[in-house]
């Protein structure tokens, strides 16, 4: 999990000076595994509290500027974010003849958002996130989003993902799994199963239609924590599944998504570029053709374990990342 100490390992409550008024060491440490620790300093602690699912924090660090942790778990920097969102969006939109309408689960801090409304095609998006609280916190903090969450295309839905799905008729061109890592006790765990993606979420797919969810770590050494089963997982419901991933400088990992769809995924580096160009506005700072041609080359261990991967997600049968959601450590207490 998260913490914040002082060069002694002492919390410190958002107070970055001593008795003295002499600024101290202060840093932001989060468990990524039983014996390994990822640490940064802070400049300050901008907010830090709880909401009815999960634990929030806003920090301005040193090396990545304004980072968002929710249960102990960092989602995103304003340093490196851009790189994260463009791999989770345009690679799914791009393979996509002419997407118009988009579902979004999750994605509260509108980053995802942000990066689809920059397609000329989109007529609808539809962002839903169960977190109020942290949307709002998002909508007030995050400046660089500012536009995305007031431009009329974008329709706001506080729901939980499965609920908004089931009672919606219309088909969307792209769902989108921008969701929190499936932690024990978190709030969407539930949304990486078989059963969530073959009865809730292919329904609601359009003729050429793909969904594609964020998975989790794909290092080396972490693939085969969530990564390789959201892979299988989908590969027992989709005709068409592609894995890729790339190197995330703040979260210390490779990061992996899974796309999926009935209609081929196959687009080459020239029409890749081309889409690009005629399809978003503006630049992208990471992901053209020949980016998106290395994400999706995996590592031969990587693909091996893919390749022998046997784990279906359900929610009896479900793996997680190391940590705690905020509902688990409630139980505990």
């Amino acid at each position: 999990m998260g913490s914040i100490g002082d060069y002694a390992g002492n919390g410190v409550n958002g107070k970055l000076r001593d008795s003295n008024g002499q600024r101290r060491s202060c840093w932001y440490e989060e468990d990524i595994d039983n014996d390994l620790r990822w640490s940064f300093a802070l400049n300050s602690i901008l907010h830090t509290g709880a909401t009815e699912y999960q634990d929030i924090q806003l920090l301005d660090t040193k090396p990545f500027g304004k980072v968002l942790v929710l249960d102990g778990k960092l989602q995103s920097t304003e340093m490196d974010e851009f790189i994260y969102h463009e791999c989770l969006v345009h690679p799914a939109l791009l393979h996509h003849p002419s997407p118009k309408s988009i579902f979004i689960m999750g994605g509260g801090e509108g980053s995802t958002a942000r990066e689809i409304l920059r397609h000329k095609t989109i007529d609808k998006v539809v962002m839903c996130d169960i977190d109020k609280e942290v949307v709002d916190f998002c909508k007030s903090y995050l400046v660089v989003n500012k536009e995305a969450f007031t431009n009329p295309r974008l329709e706001l839905v506080i729901n939980d993902a499965r609920a908004e799905l089931l009672g919606r008729s219309e088909k969307f061109d792209m769902i989108i799994g921008d969701l929190a890592d499936p932690l024990e006790g978190g709030p969407c765990y539930q949304l990486y199963t078989k059963s969530f993606y073959e009865r809730i979420v292919k329904p609601r797919l359009s003729c050429n239609g793909i969904f594609v969810t964020q998975a989790g770590p794909a290092g080396i050494f972490s693939h085969s924590e969530v990564f390789s089963c959201i892979y299988n997982t989908l590969k027992q419901v989709f005709k068409n599944v592609v894995p890729y991933s790339v190197h995330i400088p703040s979260f210390a990992d490779t990061w992996g998504w899974v796309m999926a769809s009935d209609s081929p995924l196959t687009l080459s580096v020239e029409v890749f570029d081309q889409r690009i160009k005629q399809r978003i506005n503006g630049e992208n700072r990471y992901l053209d053709g020949e980016t998106f041609v290395s994400a999706s080359t995996l590592s031969k261990a990587v693909r091996k374990t893919l390749e022998n991967e046997t784990h279906v997600y359900t929610e009896e049968n479900a793996r997680f990342i190391y940590g705690h959601g905020c509902a688990n450590r409630l139980n505990l207490a």
